[in-house]
């Protein structure tokens, strides 16, 4: 069947970052049928449902949404087989797929991934590639399997990582190119066109789930270190360090200064309107942006017309 034939198709996606691919579908020509996303969750400080960003923008467009809490079950299984969907993009979902859903479109299950597989499978690629250090990072379209993101290689785009660059940027930049990935190979996947390149386990990274716990830093660690969990942190967790008053302060945006620290870490060196610098176990962090708890982020500069900090030290136990 040609490729140019309207294709039933099904999208699974939960978070900001699958809308691009989810858009880049429904302006495909190919029939979205159904739209699978979390089931909605408490958010906001009156904990009240809030529906996905992808079934936000589903509902938007007329297209039916499910919302299983599992794919486990005979019924959820037996309501996916009834769409009799040519295929199934996934991106970003949160529910594993068992094979019984893998086997269930014609041409199986396809993922939009945040990294250059093999590296960085599972669930943070983008902050765990902020975190290493790497200076390259892209999207992989890849056909599923049972394994968590083991599948083999349909096509990828590469994307440098630019200095500076926030895990919130780094998100936004790969779900764009994600979703023109998609964009360009869909009807060649379609048509059977495109082959899988099986990739190389002894490459792999596992890009474990962020955890709360590593926003707070370590003064002891090197500045490159520190800049980089305050880069992949965020818009989340954001990184954070404690004042010595035992106040909580977050840290948006700071880079690390090749200076000799000359001091014990997370001593305050100098305030400028340049930002504030803070001993580091190897060089200075000089902090840019910064949040007070139950104050708005500000500039270093705004920050100091109402804040000093000099002659602290900072960190928990300083």
């Amino acid at each position: 069947m040609p490729a140019s034939v309207p294709r039933r198709l099904v999208f699974a996606g939960t978070p900001e970052f699958a809308v691009p691919c989810l858009d880049a579908l429904l302006a495909s020509g190919h029939e979205v049928c159904a739209v699978y996303t979390q089931p909605d969750r408490p958010a906001g400080r009156g904990r009240a449902l809030a529906a996905s960003p992808v079934k936000q923008r589903a509902l938007a467009a007329g297209i039916e949404v499910r919302q299983p809490r599992t794919l486990r079950d005979a019924e959820a299984q037996a309501a996916l087989a009834a769409l009799a969907p040519e295929l199934m993009v996934v991106v970003a979902y949160g529910l594993i797929l068992p094979q019984a859903v893998l086997d269930t479109p014609r041409l199986g299950c396809v993922n939009v991934h945040a990294s250059l597989l093999p590296r960085w499978r599972g669930a943070a690629p983008i902050q765990r590639a902020l975190l290493a250090g790497d200076t390259e990072t892209g999207v992989t379209l890849m056909q599923m399997e049972a394994g968590l993101d083991t599948g083999p290689m349909l096509a990828h785009a590469a994307l440098p990582i630019a200095p500076g660059q926030s895990g919130g940027e780094l998100h936004d930049a790969l779900s764009a190119l994600g979703a023109r990935l998609l964009a360009a190979h869909l009807d060649a996947l379609l048509a059977g066109q495109l082959s899988g390149t099986a990739q190389d386990d002894a490459l792999a990274c596992y890009a474990a789930k962020l955890d709360k716990a590593e926003a707070e830093l370590d003064w002891s660690q090197p500045a490159i270190t520190l800049e980089r969990q305050v880069r992949a942190f965020n818009p989340w967790p954001v990184a954070q360090t404690t004042l010595a008053d035992g106040s909580v302060l977050r840290l948006w945006r700071a880079v690390a200064l090749d200076a000799p620290a000359d001091a014990s870490p997370g001593q305050v060196l100098a305030e400028s309107r340049d930002g504030i610098d803070i001993a580091c176990g190897e060089g200075r962090l000089r902090l840019l942006e910064l949040q007070l708890p139950g104050r708005k982020p500000l500039a270093a500069a705004d920050f100091l017309n109402s804040r000093r900090l000099a002659g602290q030290r900072l960190g928990a136990g300083a």
